[in-house]
């Protein structure tokens, strides 16, 4: 399977966060643990063991829920995952439900974020991930496509994989209802940590406009090196 190397990563990604303008760290505001986290070198070993807090919501194969209930997880750039753990731990991002497990208490400190992040990195994606209702024999796919190249392509990439030394997620692969949930959030005020170029990108979108452009973005297609072999996959750590 086809991986980012994630040292280089967080590596690159801190000197990002280290050369950002007030702009940018205002919106990334992970504090000392996300600096910290992001300086570290990953120990998988670990990682797995603490994935198994994890496991319980987002299945052992990081695939998450196809109803949007939680994300997959699995082949997401590490950067962007500590980013999102650190603003959750730090009340920078209200996620009540995953509050309690992903306090240092329930999984350990900055070692243990860097180590379960880069472990879910290296995890293979769900074949069968759950895409829009609208294929491209319909008017709102093409309504989608248009959009997305419009106000997406910048910063998620044309094939939706993001851009980590930006904090910028891959969105290729992730759940329909999932992505519908967080960019209702974002354009409507209620996600603390959106990065505040995309509020102000997508403010304008309409309900309509919203489902045409996520659902696009959830029929991206994803690299065949990132796909588990096929839906029926298990991970052997959870054996």
């Amino acid at each position: 399977m086809h991986t980012y190397n994630t040292k280089f990563t967080l590596a690159a990604a801190t000197l990002a966060f280290a050369l950002a303008g007030p702009a940018l760290a205002e919106w990334n505001e992970g504090g000392g643990e996300q600096e910290e986290a992001l300086s570290l070198t990953p120990n998988l070993e670990n990682g797995r063991e603490v994935y198994e807090v994890c496991a319980a919501c987002h299945l052992p194969e990081g695939w998450g829920m196809e109803d949007g209930t939680f994300p997959q997880l699995a082949g997401q750039h590490a950067v962007v995952s500590i980013k999102q753990l650190a603003d959750i731990r730090s009340k920078n991002r209200d996620n009540p439900t995953m509050y309690p497990f992903a306090l240092e208490k329930s999984i350990g400190g900055p070692q243990a974020i860097a180590d379960v992040v880069a472990y879910m990195e290296k995890l293979p994606m769900n074949p069968d991930w759950g895409k829009g209702p609208y294929n491209e024999l319909f008017p709102q796919y093409a309504k989608g496509k248009e959009l997305y190249e419009a106000n997406c392509v910048e910063c998620h990439g044309e094939n939706g994989m993001g851009i980590p030394e930006k904090f910028y997620p891959r969105i290729n692969g992730q759940h329909y209802e999932y992505m519908l949930r967080q960019f209702e959030w974002i354009r409507d005020g209620k996600r603390r940590n959106a990065n505040p170029e995309m509020v102000e990108q997508i403010e304008n979108f309409t309900d309509e406009d919203m489902k045409a452009v996520i659902n696009y973005a959830s029929r991206l297609p994803v690299p065949e090196e990132d796909l588990a072999e096929s839906a029926d996959w298990r991970n052997p750590d959870f054996d």
